[in-house]
């Protein structure tokens, strides 16, 4: 069993996330813009009909799991599998920041999950679900998404390959996962930046926001983040 020690704790793997609560808007955007964002990374973002991709931005309350409960917020690209081309995709996440020093280390240390420190308040309960993402009391982000109806499927496992960058390394982190009491809908989402400079760097403040479906898991069970996998270092990348 691989362990790494982390601010002065030893975290097995895999980590374990056993109950958390999230809701998610995805954006159709044009794909050049959100190439133009990611090209750090050395990754290609899928190219779907009329020059479009997808965004998700993400909120998690992690109730428990290895890594003791915080916040998250997430934004990510849908990208080409490095190894595989078209025929299989990826999560690419651009901007992760959290609330809570110890999710922070392990995350960068570990995973090179891009995750910055911020203020988070949330409400998971209701038809509405909004969450709001502060910097030194500077508002940032704010994220509103309408309940959508029950989406069949709920608690089969599912897997993805995330994909992160940091300190010029592309890594690819396998995710396995099993959702329960998923719902979505079209439409229904608002999305308001603050003046903070973090939010005119969210990519969204530049894209058309049409389009728009929410995913709301009412808890996951038995989220399990694999070993990561370094990739290439920049500016390698994968046409």
């Amino acid at each position: 069993m691989t362990t790494h020690s982390v601010l002065g704790q030893e975290i097995a793997m895999p980590v374990h996330i056993r109950l958390a609560h999230a809701f998610a808007a995805t954006f159709r955007v044009r794909a050049d813009i959100a190439q133009e964002i990611i090209d750090y990374s050395g990754l290609r973002v899928l190219r779907l009909p009329r020059n479009t991709g997808l965004c998700t931005l993400v909120f998690v309350h992690y109730v428990d799991g290895d890594l003791g409960p915080y916040n998250e917020f997430g934004i990510s690209f849908v990208v080409r599998h490095h190894s595989a081309g078209l025929t299989k995709a990826g999560v690419f996440i651009h901007q992760l920041p959290v609330d809570g020093d110890f999710t922070l280390a392990a995350g960068r240390e570990i995973w090179g999950f891009p995750k910055e420190l911020a203020e988070f308040s949330a409400s998971n309960d209701g038809p509405l679900r909004t969450a709001t993402l502060q910097q030194r009391g500077s508002l940032i982000v704010e994220l509103s998404v309408r309940q959508g109806i029950p989406t069949p499927g709920s608690g089969i496992n599912a897997s993805l390959d995330a994909y992160s960058h940091l300190d010029g390394a592309t890594r690819c982190t396998l995710w396995k996962m099993r959702p329960a009491g998923v719902r979505t809908r079209p439409g229904g989402a608002t999305l308001r930046l603050g003046n903070h400079p973090v939010g005119g760097r969210t990519p969204v403040a530049r894209f058309t926001q049409a389009g728009t479906h929410e995913h709301h898991y009412r808890s996951t069970r038995d989220d399990i983040r694999g070993r990561r996998t370094a990739i290439a270092r920049y500016p390698a990348r994968w046409s």
